[in-house]
């Protein structure tokens, strides 16, 4: 939906079909090339209803089967890929966004949950597996709609995008081996569309060690003596011999008391994907080349492709936590580095001062290490931190603070896309 944000916008504003430029590169830029709605107001429809469903749902929805959640989430994705596709107007079209953004928010926050049943290399797996998606995402968004490529039209693209509910539809109920601790759904049975009491319990794949894990983080639990409970909890080993443990009954107290010692992975996180999101929503669709700088790429095409390079990174860095794992103190410089790759895209944006789009490339990539390393190590430090009895409840919340960062910066983008066009005319050569 993101990759498509600028097709969206200039197909509803009658843009792409009365003029063809922006799929033509420019032999030369001698004027702005603004559209009147950011991309940033694609990126708030898509983050919004998320956002709610991470801040909401958490509290409840340890009672609904993951079977049940999945469901809906696929259909979901359907109705979203067809109210886009057919939209006549920009509501239209951002409703089909939110739409998307309702099965994002749902899956991430229980499918994160799910991964508390599994050994502790599923979260590198997870982290991986979402990395590839956006990279599969993106390209296959590109390549369907690249004019020397498929040549689809934005409608056609999303239409044939409608393969991926059935591949995640079978990935589910097919191809996925639960564990016993994982409440299953009788759909032709409404007695068990809501877990009962005795099913609300987590698999810890661990030795008998976690008996030691679990008294040992008992304090962060119940006291928050973290930095005591996280030593110990380093010293313990995984291995494959299982272990129940039930999930701790908390109370809307306890549960927003427990956000406490999370805001330690959150803030960081956060910032990152503010400054992240603002560059691929606010800026990036203002930084175009013409034909000899730009790979001979049209506008279009150009900001397809950015959005490719940023999953590319993404990707490569989820996909790192197996081969080394990023102290601590490396979590709160990720956000400085990002906030200077959002400064340093502003003023390009502005003056147009990088001479070739190879060059923006490699920065955007970097933008990718930078958010996908942010994500899975926080992600992978909160599986193995928190108390076992609390984790599915915490990995939840947590989940939460990616989401905070790209509303800010959704809101942030409109304003500042507004102001970069007023000065772009003066600027561009």
């Amino acid at each position: 939906m993101l990759s498509a944000a600028e097709d969206i916008m200039d197909r509803q504003q009658n843009k792409s079909s009365s003029d063809s430029d922006g799929d033509q590169c420019d032999a030369k830029l001698d004027e702005p090339h603004c559209s009147s709605v950011s991309t940033g107001a694609v990126l708030l429809a898509d983050i919004i209803p998320t956002l709610i469903i991470k801040l909401s749902f958490p509290f409840f929805m340890q009672k609904i089967p993951f079977g049940i959640r999945h469901l809906v989430v696929v259909l979901l994705q359907c109705i979203s890929y067809f109210m886009v596709a057919f939209s006549t107007t920009v509501a239209m079209s951002l409703a089909g966004v939110a739409f998307a953004s309702l099965g994002s928010g749902l899956g991430e926050i229980s499918y994160l949950a799910l991964s508390s049943h599994f050994p502790r290399s599923v979260i590198s797996s997870w982290s991986s597996g979402t990395g590839g998606a956006g990279v599969i995402g993106s390209f296959a968004y590109a390549g369907l709609t690249e004019p020397s490529w498929a040549n689809l039209s934005p409608k056609d693209a999303l239409l044939v995008m409608l393969v991926i509910p059935i591949i995640f539809a079978f990935a589910y109920w097919f191809l996925m081996d639960p564990p016993d601790t994982v409440y299953q759904v009788n759909i032709f049975n409404p007695k068990t569309w809501i877990v009962p009491p005795e099913a609300d319990v987590v698999t810890l794949s661990t030795s008998s060690t976690d008996k030691v894990r679990t008294e040992s983080t008992q304090t962060y639990s119940n006291g928050w003596e973290a930095d005591e409970a996280e030593q110990k909890v380093e010293k313990i080993s995984n291995t494959s011999e299982g272990a129940h443990v039930t999930q701790r009954v908390l109370t809307m107290k306890e549960k927003l008391y427990l956000v406490l010692p999370l805001l330690k992975y959150m803030i960081p996180l956060s910032t990152v994907y503010l400054a992240e999101y603002l560059i691929n929503q606010g800026l990036t669709e203002l930084i175009y080349f013409d034909c000899s700088h730009g790979f001979h790429l049209s506008r279009h095409s150009q900001y397809r492709w950015y959005q490719v390079i940023y999953q590319v990174g993404v990707f490569c860095s989820r996909s790192s936590v197996n081969l080394f794992l990023l102290p601590q103190w490396v979590l709160y410089i990720l956000p400085v580095l990002q906030l200077g790759n959002a400064i340093l895209f502003t003023f390009d944006s502005i003056f147009f001062f990088v001479p070739h789009i190879g060059i923006i490339f490699g920065l955007i990539f970097f933008e990718g290490l930078l958010g996908g390393a942010s994500y899975v190590n926080t992600f992978y430090r909160v599986h193995n931190e928190v108390a076992p009895d609390i984790r599915e409840y915490s990995i939840s919340i947590a989940s939460s603070s990616d989401s905070f960062g790209i509303v800010i910066s959704g809101f942030s983008a409109i304003p500042l896309h507004n102001y970069i066009c007023s000065q772009q005319k003066y600027h561009i050569k």
